[in-house]
């Protein structure tokens, strides 16, 4: 997939070059509060990232294969003291061939949505939990499971000065869908690390760990190491964050695993007035 590649490369030029106004030129929001803000799962903001994902080595002809993660973050308000987040992935997958008589395949993946209940006032810790729903939208066997899933999920961080740390945790069991098709059984911990600088750049780790925990032992975790940098700006009156990182995975299922992740993210910011 071409364009994704493409996209990467506009991606990385926006945060290492782009002139945009910081908001540190803004007085009604800083650039710490917003670059915090969007490193916070939970946030009392609506967020719309799309992330690109580049996995050289996937699959056992050891080709590319290319995701576009569709992310967005919609908070609602219960009440004066509690927000529901939800947070919805919608992932656009170019696979590689998998099989000696197939071709690389293009389509939606599976849609996971989770709704965190989350506390309006927070102290220095912030938490939130609730479920997460596995949606088999994909438009090809490949792509997806073909099953529908459910499961628990919860964050919890700190913010601590230019500091921001915590971790995202869920896992899905498969409750119904395809009878032909395996369950489904997997955790996804992603731990985060952000620091924070001036004018709105920022360090970052953020590393999606899996566990499928129907597989057997040797082929059950993937394990990447890496980090990012990004930079939060505005194109005209927009607020955006951008972000580009690699990860390498130290553990990754046998024939299937990728070695590397590119990762380039775009997230359009709409906090509140």
């Amino acid at each position: 997939m071409r364009t994704n590649r493409s996209l990467l490369a506009l991606a990385l030029i926006a945060v290492l070059s782009f002139p945009g106004k910081s908001f540190a030129e803004d007085k009604s929001t800083s650039t710490e509060e917003l670059a915090k803000a969007a490193q916070n799962p939970v946030a009392d903001m609506i967020s719309l990232p799309f992330q690109f994902n580049t996995n050289p080595g996937y699959g056992p002809y050891s080709e590319t294969q290319e995701v576009i993660n569709i992310q967005p973050v919609i908070p609602i308000s219960l009440s004066p003291d509690w927000n529901l987040i939800t947070r919805t992935i919608v992932p656009v997958i170019s696979q590689p061939q998998l099989y000696p008589d197939s071709n690389r395949i293009f389509g939606l993946g599976d849609t996971t949505v989770s709704a965190f209940l989350s506390p309006a006032h927070s102290g220095k810790f912030i938490w939130g939990v609730g479920p997460a729903v596995l949606l088999p939208t994909a438009t090809d066997d490949d792509l997806g499971s073909g099953k529908w899933g459910a499961g628990p999920s919860a964050v919890g961080l700190i913010m601590d000065g230019p500091w921001v740390y915590g971790a995202l945790v869920n896992n899905i069991w498969s409750i119904a869908g395809d009878s032909s098709r395996k369950d489904v059984n997997q955790m996804t911990l992603q731990p985060f690390v952000n620091y924070n600088f001036k004018d709105g750049w920022y360090a970052s780790s953020s590393p999606l760990v899996t566990a499928n925990w129907m597989a057997e032992n040797d082929n059950r975790w993937t394990l990447p190491i890496g980090g990012a940098f990004g930079r939060v700006f505005r194109l005209g009156k927009q607020p955006i964050n951008a972000q580009v990182g690699a990860y390498y995975n130290v553990i990754a299922p046998d024939d299937v695993g990728p070695q590397w992740q590119i990762r380039a993210q775009l997230q359009f910011l709409f906090p509140k007035k």
